[in-house]
């Protein structure tokens, strides 16, 4: 497997996958909300606020993961994981979880402090993510599944408490994705 930086070129091919993929698990609503998040994620890849990382196998995109930033007043470095997507014939074999790690050493790489993601517990908790309480960090739209709102400290320190609410990437300041 090949982990690569991804960019605004490949805004297609990301949009595709992820469709195919969320299309495939939880429906065709689903599927369509998600793949226009990635096209929109996509164009605005700038390395800083929004990084995109592929996995690839033999030059095919297999999978796909979008790191966004999130802003706060307090100088603290957090990033929000989603989505991430392996593409539907690919499923099962781990290429998911090997590419979220891969990020997310990607990410400490670059001195963040804190990933946070909104989603499954029982995949996320797989590769480090725990239940986040809104009082520790707030998500930066309400939650209508409080319940996946998950963190991880990229550090040897806890998360620490984050009394305000964050700013998120124009793409993502849409209750429909929260």
């Amino acid at each position: 497997m090949i982990y690569q930086s991804l960019d605004a070129s490949n805004q297609n091919e990301i949009a595709r996958l992820i469709k195919t993929s969320f299309t495939r698990s939880d429906g065709e609503n689903e599927g369509a909300l998600v793949g226009n998040l990635a096209s929109k994620l996509a164009l605005s890849i700038d390395n800083d606020e929004t990084i995109c990382l592929g996995a690839c196998e033999n030059s095919a995109l297999v999978g796909v993961i979008f790191f966004t930033r999130l802003r706060f007043n307090t100088p603290v470095s957090v990033y929000m994981l989603a989505p991430v997507a392996v593409s539907i014939d690919k499923q099962g074999e781990g290429i998911g979880q090997a590419l979220i790690r891969h990020g997310l050493a990607e990410i400490r790489k670059r001195s963040v402090k804190i990933a946070v993601t909104y989603g499954d517990p029982s995949f996320y908790s797989k590769v480090g993510f725990e239940p986040l309480s809104e009082g520790l960090i707030k998500a930066p739209l309400k939650l209508s599944m409080p319940f996946g709102w998950l963190g991880q400290s990229l550090t040897d320190e806890t998360i620490p408490s984050i009394d305000e609410q964050p700013g998120c990437v124009a793409a993502f300041n849409d209750p429909a994705y929260w």
